[in-house]
This record gives C-alpha cells, structure tokens and sequence, in this order.
C-alpha cells in the first residue's frame, strides 16, 4: 500500500484534486481550440478513454471566445492553457473554464497579475503553475544549481506571486524532458510544499519511448506517494495518453478502470500464435469497463499457475488452448476457438 502524502484540496470542476482523492487522469487536445466541433470530437473520444480533466491551448482571442461554446459540450472539466497574455486568462474564465495553467509571472505587469488572481478567486478557478525545463527564467539559467533546484526556484517564484495576492487554489508542475531531473524536482518541492502536484515528463516522445520515459519517471514519484494528478505526454493521438495514465496508475495500484491484461512472454515452449492472440484478447476486452484481470499464457505448464491470481485466461497448447479461472482449468478449445469461449465464460460470469 502506497502511502500519499498529504496535500491541500481543491476542485477543478467536479473533480476533487489533493488530500487523498484519487489520483485524475488528464490530457491535452491537439486540435485547434477555434474548431469548435473538432475539439469537442477528441474531447468525447478522450471522456469515453477515461479522461477526467482536459486542458486546451489558447493561443489568441478567437481561441479564448470558443471556450464559451467548448465549456457548455464538454463532459469534462476544462482547463486553459495561457501564456504571456493576462487578457486570455480573464477571457477565460468569463467564459467558464474550470481552471488555469498559467505562470502568473510571465503574463507581465503587477496590475496584469492582479485582475487575473482577483477573478479567479472571486470564481474560484485554481490556477495551476506549469513549470518547464525549456522556459525558465533568463535569471535563473546562471544561477549555481541543479536543473531540479532551478525548477523549484522558479516554481517558488510564481507560488509567492499568488500568496501575496492571497490566493491558494494552486496546483503545480515541474516538467523535464529528463526522468531524474523531474523526479528530484518533484521531491525536493514535495519536502516543502504541500500544495497538490501534477506529474508528467514533458517531451516524453513519441509511444514506445515516451511511454517509458514517462512510466519510469511519474511511477517512482507515485510509488513514492507523491502526485494528485497526472498527464502521459506522448508524441500521438492523446487517447493513448489516457490510456497509459491508468495503465500507470493500476500497476500501482492507485486507480482501476477496465481490464487489467497480463500475458507471459513467448519461449520454446509456445505452440500458438501468443503475440497475436494477446493482442486479439486485448482489442476484445478493452471496452470492457468492469475492473476483472484477464491473462494470456503461452503454454498450459505455468499458465494457469503463474496466472492463477487472474480471474479469467487462455493457456496455449499444440493447436488448442485451455480456458482457466482463479487458477483452475474449466474448457479446452481448439486454437481457432480459444477467443470466442473466454468471451463467452466470461459473459456468463458477469451475469450471474
């Protein structure tokens, strides 16, 4: 059992952030914020992979206007990503997003500052301070510290800007495109802070290595109890972003959603089309929204053993397979049929 450190709680919509409340999964859309119904599409498609949270670039006035539209359709809190221009972020929330990614030192003068703070604690918006590796402050480049030590710095910064305006609906990120610096960001601010964080390896890459760039780095900080929400930037369609995060999450332990699919890896021993029946199991059953582990094993001498903790799977043999549950063996099918007979015990499972 994980141990989480305890942080402030705040609300991005309805989505209970900080103080023990699980731990939200969040994307970023990828189409122009201006294309109303091309970003309520991807929006859809993100809600029905499990997103909770969605974040939408806006780049300019026009942007900021289709929020108005984008707030009403979506299922899903939205929050607007601003930089530089303190008129966005009061656009913004005028026209109803749920929360801000902002860094309220970069938006310019004090007074700029301060019409921004002033409406989003008059509407309760959290404002979450992003800090990235590749845009920090020019001042703080030549300063004698780690990467991870400006990063905290710089949050530090930003944090202070907000408390003298009296305002604590913070939430904060500290993003490296490298694992080690973001982890060691993440922990010294952890020490200090116990405002709710926002994990992510920024840049990761495109799937395969940002998925483990980004496995490595936001698993060892949840292992470590720290994170409250969390975001896999991936280099493709960010349905699969979602579906990393719980991917994530549920090896930890930390969130169940859907299918938990294991599989063994392929030896000598395998006498069936292991890799492409796992796939097959995984496409059928992804849908599937009740929390169940389905295992895939390549022969019949440890499958059922090594898998026993799963509640349903497949065991290959020379041209058939057996179909097991908790461990025990209930049907032997012929290759062909292996697909259709989990689908079906499993079925009669669920409706009992």
């Amino acid at each position: 059992m994980i141990k989480r450190r305890k942080t402030k709680e705040l609300l991005i919509g309805n989505v209970k952030i900080g103080n023990g409340a699980p731990i939200a999964v969040q994307s970023m859309c990828n189409t122009d914020t201006r294309d109303i119904n091309a970003t309520i599409k991807q929006i859809d498609e993100l809600t029905d992979a499990g997103c909770e949270i969605i974040r939408l670039a806006v780049l300019n006035s026009d942007a900021a206007e289709s929020l108005k539209d984008i707030v009403k359709l979506s299922k899903i809190p939205v929050v607007a990503d601003i930089h530089f221009d303190y008129r966005l972020a009061i656009q913004a929330i005028n026209n109803g997003v749920s929360a801000l990614r902002l860094n309220p030192g970069n938006i310019g003068k004090r007074e700029y500052v301060e019409k921004v703070v002033t409406l989003a604690k008059q509407q309760k918006i959290p404002i979450r301070i992003g800090i990235n590796a590749g845009s920090l402050e020019k001042g703080l480049q030549n300063e004698n510290l780690t990467l991870a030590e400006k990063l905290v710095k710089s949050a530090e910064g930003h944090i202070k800007i907000l408390e003298d305006l009296d305002f604590d609906l913070t939430k904060v990120s500290l993003k490296s495109s490298d694992v080690l610096t973001t982890i060691e960001a993440y922990k010294l601010f952890s020490d200090k802070y116990d405002y709710p964080l926002h994990l992510g390896i920024t840049e990761a890459g495109t799937l395969k290595c940002g998925l483990i760039k980004s496995s490595v780095g936001i698993g060892s900080l949840l292992s470590s109890g720290i994170g409250d929400t969390v975001r896999v930037s991936l280099t493709e369609n960010p349905v699969e972003e979602v579906i990393a995060g719980y991917e994530i999450l549920k090896s930890l332990n930390l969130r169940q959603r859907g299918v938990n699919f294991i599989s063994c890896p392929t030896c000598g021993r395998t006498q069936i089309d292991l890799i492409g029946l796992a796939k097959r199991v995984e496409d059928r059953f992804k849908s599937l929204e009740v929390p169940i582990t389905i295992a895939t094993m390549g022969c019949p001498v440890n499958g059922p053993g090594e898998a026993k903790h799963a509640d349903f799977g497949i065991a290959g043999a020379i041209g058939e397979g057996y179909i097991f549950h908790k461990g025990e063996v209930i049907a032997r099918v012929p290759e062909s049929e292996l697909l259709d007979k989990l689908e079906q015990v499993i079925n009669n499972y669920l409706e009992q």
